[in-house]
Protein backbone atom coordinates (compact mmCIF):
# COMPACT_ATOMS: atom_id res chain seq x y z
CA UNK A 1 0.00 0.00 0.00
CA UNK A 2 1.26 3.75 -0.63
CA UNK A 3 1.83 6.05 2.29
CA UNK A 4 3.31 8.71 3.42
CA UNK A 5 5.49 9.66 6.38
CA UNK A 6 5.14 13.56 6.88
CA UNK A 7 7.42 13.60 9.90
CA UNK A 8 10.29 13.10 7.08
CA UNK A 9 8.19 13.96 3.93
CA UNK A 10 9.06 10.43 2.51
CA UNK A 11 6.75 8.03 0.60
CA UNK A 12 6.15 4.29 -0.40
CA UNK A 13 5.08 4.54 -3.92
CA UNK A 14 5.12 1.56 -6.55
CA UNK A 15 5.56 2.33 -10.22
CA UNK A 16 1.85 2.05 -10.65
CA UNK A 17 1.33 4.56 -8.46
CA UNK A 18 3.97 7.11 -9.60
CA UNK A 19 1.85 6.07 -13.14
CA UNK A 20 -1.92 6.73 -12.31
CA UNK A 21 -0.19 10.52 -10.76
CA UNK A 22 1.18 11.00 -13.94
CA UNK A 23 -2.27 10.25 -15.81
CA UNK A 24 -4.17 12.39 -13.17
CA UNK A 25 -1.59 15.87 -13.88
CA UNK A 26 -2.21 15.28 -17.61
CA UNK A 27 -5.93 14.99 -17.01
CA UNK A 28 -6.26 11.54 -18.60
CA UNK A 29 -8.15 8.62 -17.70
CA UNK A 30 -7.06 5.94 -15.88
CA UNK A 31 -6.88 2.46 -17.79
CA UNK A 32 -8.32 -0.64 -16.21
CA UNK A 33 -5.11 -2.24 -15.22
CA UNK A 34 -4.03 0.67 -12.85
CA UNK A 35 -7.80 0.86 -11.11
CA UNK A 36 -6.33 -1.05 -8.23
CA UNK A 37 -3.44 1.18 -7.33
CA UNK A 38 -5.84 4.15 -8.28
CA UNK A 39 -7.83 2.84 -5.40
CA UNK A 40 -5.09 1.89 -2.82
CA UNK A 41 -4.04 6.28 -3.54
CA UNK A 42 -7.11 7.21 -2.54
CA UNK A 43 -7.61 4.87 0.53
CA UNK A 44 -4.17 6.38 1.97
CA UNK A 45 -5.49 9.60 1.42
CA UNK A 46 -2.77 10.99 -1.31
CA UNK A 47 -5.65 11.82 -3.91
CA UNK A 48 -8.59 13.82 -2.47
CA UNK A 49 -12.28 12.32 -3.58
CA UNK A 50 -12.14 14.71 -6.82
CA UNK A 51 -8.78 12.91 -7.40
CA UNK A 52 -6.64 15.79 -6.89
CA UNK A 53 -3.24 15.31 -5.80
CA UNK A 54 -2.46 16.79 -1.98
CA UNK A 55 -0.05 19.38 -1.44
CA UNK A 56 2.16 17.03 0.42
CA UNK A 57 3.13 15.01 -2.84
CA UNK A 58 3.52 18.45 -4.60
CA UNK A 59 7.25 18.13 -4.63
CA UNK A 60 7.96 14.71 -5.45
CA UNK A 61 4.92 14.92 -8.59
CA UNK A 62 6.49 17.82 -9.88
CA UNK A 63 9.92 16.81 -9.74
CA UNK A 64 8.91 13.52 -11.61
CA UNK A 65 7.30 15.34 -14.17
CA UNK A 66 10.06 17.67 -15.24
CA UNK A 67 13.62 16.22 -14.13
CA UNK A 68 16.56 17.60 -15.17
CA UNK A 69 18.96 14.72 -14.14
CA UNK A 70 17.66 11.03 -13.82
CA UNK A 71 20.30 8.44 -12.44
CA UNK A 72 19.62 4.77 -12.30
CA UNK A 73 21.16 2.44 -10.15
CA UNK A 74 20.87 -1.46 -11.42
CA UNK A 75 22.42 -4.02 -8.84
CA UNK A 76 22.10 -7.86 -9.12
CA UNK A 77 22.81 -9.76 -6.13
CA UNK A 78 21.28 -13.43 -4.47
CA UNK A 79 17.40 -11.92 -4.58
CA UNK A 80 17.98 -10.62 -7.83
CA UNK A 81 18.21 -7.21 -9.30
CA UNK A 82 16.67 -4.18 -8.12
CA UNK A 83 16.16 -0.68 -9.42
CA UNK A 84 16.90 1.93 -7.45
CA UNK A 85 17.97 5.95 -7.88
CA UNK A 86 17.74 9.36 -7.86
CA UNK A 87 15.47 12.08 -9.79
CA UNK A 88 16.80 16.00 -9.56
CA UNK A 89 14.53 18.78 -10.74
CA UNK A 90 14.96 22.22 -10.55
CA UNK A 91 13.52 22.34 -6.87
CA UNK A 92 13.61 19.18 -5.18
CA UNK A 93 15.91 16.21 -5.79
CA UNK A 94 14.54 12.61 -4.47
CA UNK A 95 16.14 9.09 -3.99
CA UNK A 96 13.80 6.17 -4.67
CA UNK A 97 15.15 2.80 -3.07
CA UNK A 98 13.29 -0.83 -3.64
CA UNK A 99 13.30 -3.34 -1.01
CA UNK A 100 14.21 -6.99 -3.08
CA UNK A 101 10.54 -8.48 -3.54
CA UNK A 102 8.77 -5.63 -2.97
CA UNK A 103 6.72 -3.42 -5.41
CA UNK A 104 6.81 -0.97 -3.74
CA UNK A 105 9.88 2.05 -3.14
CA UNK A 106 10.77 4.54 -0.59
CA UNK A 107 10.99 8.12 -1.98
CA UNK A 108 12.98 10.59 0.26
CA UNK A 109 14.09 13.88 -0.64
CA UNK A 110 17.99 14.89 -0.24
CA UNK A 111 20.29 17.68 -0.37
CA UNK A 112 22.32 18.16 -3.67
CA UNK A 113 25.77 18.40 -2.01
CA UNK A 114 24.69 14.40 -0.72
CA UNK A 115 23.90 12.75 -3.87
CA UNK A 116 27.08 11.26 -4.50
CA UNK A 117 26.71 9.66 -1.32
CA UNK A 118 23.26 8.33 -1.88
CA UNK A 119 24.41 6.51 -4.93
CA UNK A 120 27.29 4.87 -3.47
CA UNK A 121 25.15 4.04 -0.23
CA UNK A 122 22.57 2.20 -3.14
CA UNK A 123 25.47 0.36 -4.67
CA UNK A 124 26.95 -0.52 -1.06
CA UNK A 125 29.97 1.08 -1.74
CA UNK A 126 32.19 0.59 0.91
CA UNK A 127 36.07 0.26 2.11
CA UNK A 128 37.95 -2.56 1.34
CA UNK A 129 38.63 -5.21 4.42
CA UNK A 130 41.77 -7.07 2.21
CA UNK A 131 43.58 -3.82 0.94
CA UNK A 132 44.77 -0.86 3.14
CA UNK A 133 43.75 2.71 1.92
CA UNK A 134 47.08 3.45 2.26
CA UNK A 135 48.50 0.72 0.17
CA UNK A 136 48.10 0.41 -4.09
CA UNK A 137 45.59 -1.60 -5.57
CA UNK A 138 47.79 -4.04 -8.20
CA UNK A 139 47.12 -3.01 -11.72
CA UNK A 140 45.52 -6.22 -12.96
CA UNK A 141 42.95 -6.79 -15.71
CA UNK A 142 41.17 -9.76 -16.95
CA UNK A 143 39.98 -9.90 -20.89
CA UNK A 144 37.26 -12.52 -22.45
CA UNK A 145 34.27 -12.47 -24.04
CA UNK A 146 30.72 -11.59 -22.58
CA UNK A 147 29.13 -15.49 -23.85
CA UNK A 148 32.28 -17.01 -21.77
CA UNK A 149 31.44 -14.39 -19.01
CA UNK A 150 27.58 -15.71 -19.04
CA UNK A 151 28.55 -19.11 -19.49
CA UNK A 152 30.26 -18.75 -16.53
CA UNK A 153 28.08 -17.32 -14.61
CA UNK A 154 25.46 -19.52 -15.44
CA UNK A 155 27.35 -22.56 -14.63
CA UNK A 156 27.60 -20.77 -10.62
CA UNK A 157 24.68 -19.94 -10.42
CA UNK A 158 23.62 -23.77 -10.73
CA UNK A 159 26.23 -24.98 -8.89
CA UNK A 160 27.78 -27.34 -11.66
CA UNK A 161 31.18 -26.55 -10.68
CA UNK A 162 32.18 -25.32 -6.91
CA UNK A 163 35.84 -25.13 -7.95
CA UNK A 164 37.05 -21.90 -10.26
CA UNK A 165 39.66 -24.40 -12.15
CA UNK A 166 36.56 -26.76 -13.02
CA UNK A 167 34.20 -23.97 -13.88
CA UNK A 168 36.61 -21.86 -15.92
CA UNK A 169 37.73 -25.54 -17.91
CA UNK A 170 33.63 -25.83 -18.13
CA UNK A 171 33.03 -22.54 -19.91
CA UNK A 172 36.40 -21.56 -21.53
CA UNK A 173 36.90 -19.20 -19.53
CA UNK A 174 40.30 -17.47 -17.92
CA UNK A 175 41.41 -19.02 -14.67
CA UNK A 176 41.70 -15.87 -13.18
CA UNK A 177 38.13 -14.76 -14.03
CA UNK A 178 36.61 -17.86 -12.06
CA UNK A 179 38.54 -17.08 -9.31
CA UNK A 180 37.06 -12.85 -8.97
CA UNK A 181 33.62 -14.57 -9.50
CA UNK A 182 33.89 -16.80 -7.28
CA UNK A 183 33.50 -14.29 -5.03
CA UNK A 184 31.14 -12.35 -6.47
CA UNK A 185 28.97 -10.30 -4.13
CA UNK A 186 26.92 -8.56 -6.78
CA UNK A 187 27.00 -6.80 -9.85
CA UNK A 188 25.70 -3.31 -10.61
CA UNK A 189 25.14 -0.65 -13.09
CA UNK A 190 24.91 3.31 -12.26
CA UNK A 191 23.52 5.25 -15.53
CA UNK A 192 22.99 9.31 -14.99
CA UNK A 193 20.99 10.86 -17.97
CA UNK A 194 20.40 14.42 -18.79
CA UNK A 195 19.03 16.64 -21.43
CA UNK A 196 22.37 17.82 -22.99
CA UNK A 197 22.99 21.86 -23.19
CA UNK A 198 25.38 20.62 -26.68
CA UNK A 199 24.52 19.69 -29.93
CA UNK A 200 20.65 19.05 -30.97
CA UNK A 201 20.48 18.85 -27.35
CA UNK A 202 18.67 15.66 -26.93
CA UNK A 203 19.33 12.91 -23.77
CA UNK A 204 23.39 12.69 -22.84
CA UNK A 205 24.54 9.87 -20.56
CA UNK A 206 26.91 8.45 -18.77
CA UNK A 207 27.10 4.81 -16.69
CA UNK A 208 29.51 2.68 -14.90
CA UNK A 209 29.67 -1.09 -14.55
CA UNK A 210 31.27 -2.68 -11.42
CA UNK A 211 31.75 -5.95 -9.90
CA UNK A 212 32.07 -6.48 -5.85
CA UNK A 213 34.09 -9.90 -5.61
CA UNK A 214 34.63 -9.55 -1.68
CA UNK A 215 38.33 -10.44 -0.80
CA UNK A 216 39.16 -10.05 -4.84
CA UNK A 217 37.84 -6.25 -4.31
CA UNK A 218 36.42 -4.31 -7.07
CA UNK A 219 35.85 -4.50 -10.41
CA UNK A 220 35.24 -1.72 -13.37
CA UNK A 221 33.93 -3.55 -16.57
CA UNK A 222 35.53 -1.48 -18.78
CA UNK A 223 34.52 -3.21 -22.03
CA UNK A 224 31.91 -3.39 -23.05
CA UNK A 225 32.34 0.67 -22.56
CA UNK A 226 28.91 1.41 -20.91
CA UNK A 227 26.27 2.94 -21.51
CA UNK A 228 25.57 -0.10 -23.58
CA UNK A 229 22.32 -0.05 -25.65
CA UNK A 230 20.02 -3.19 -25.70
CA UNK A 231 21.22 -5.34 -28.29
CA UNK A 232 25.08 -4.09 -28.68
CA UNK A 233 26.62 -6.64 -26.95
CA UNK A 234 26.71 -10.16 -27.85
CA UNK A 235 28.13 -13.38 -27.01
CA UNK A 236 31.64 -12.45 -29.20
CA UNK A 237 31.53 -9.06 -27.38
CA UNK A 238 35.12 -8.35 -25.85
CA UNK A 239 34.94 -8.27 -22.38
CA UNK A 240 37.59 -6.58 -20.13
CA UNK A 241 37.25 -6.31 -16.83
CA UNK A 242 40.02 -4.26 -14.35
CA UNK A 243 40.72 -4.22 -10.76
CA UNK A 244 39.88 -1.01 -9.02
CA UNK A 245 39.34 0.66 -5.30
CA UNK A 246 36.63 1.91 -3.43
CA UNK A 247 38.45 5.26 -3.49
CA UNK A 248 38.45 5.44 -7.61
CA UNK A 249 35.05 4.49 -7.66
CA UNK A 250 33.88 7.24 -5.77
CA UNK A 251 35.69 9.64 -8.37
CA UNK A 252 33.90 7.65 -10.50
CA UNK A 253 30.48 7.98 -9.72
CA UNK A 254 31.27 11.73 -9.04
CA UNK A 255 32.60 11.95 -12.71
CA UNK A 256 28.95 10.65 -14.05
CA UNK A 257 27.05 13.56 -12.74
CA UNK A 258 26.34 16.38 -15.26
CA UNK A 259 28.27 19.63 -14.62
CA UNK A 260 25.82 22.79 -14.90
CA UNK A 261 27.35 23.50 -18.49
CA UNK A 262 26.12 20.45 -19.43
CA UNK A 263 22.66 21.37 -18.72
CA UNK A 264 20.02 22.04 -21.46
CA UNK A 265 18.69 25.21 -19.43
CA UNK A 266 14.87 25.02 -18.13
CA UNK A 267 12.17 25.60 -20.77
CA UNK A 268 10.46 29.07 -20.31
CA UNK A 269 7.38 28.70 -18.25
CA UNK A 270 4.03 29.47 -19.69
CA UNK A 271 3.07 32.92 -19.97
CA UNK A 272 6.66 34.44 -19.45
Amino acid sequence: MPSIDLARRRLRLSDAHISVLGILVDEGQIPEDHAQAHRELREAALLDPDDKIVADLYPLVSTLMAPRVIAQAEVTGPLGTTLNGAVVGDDFLFTHERWPGEAESEYVPVEPETLVWALARMVDLHRETVVDEQEQVPAEEITSTMGTLDALLVLMEEGNAQEPEAAAAASSAPVRLAEVLAQLNTMWRLTVVWQDAAGSGGPAARALAVWDCGVEGYWVRELPAEPVAEGEAGPATTLKARRSSAREIWSLITGLLPEADELRAPAPAEGS
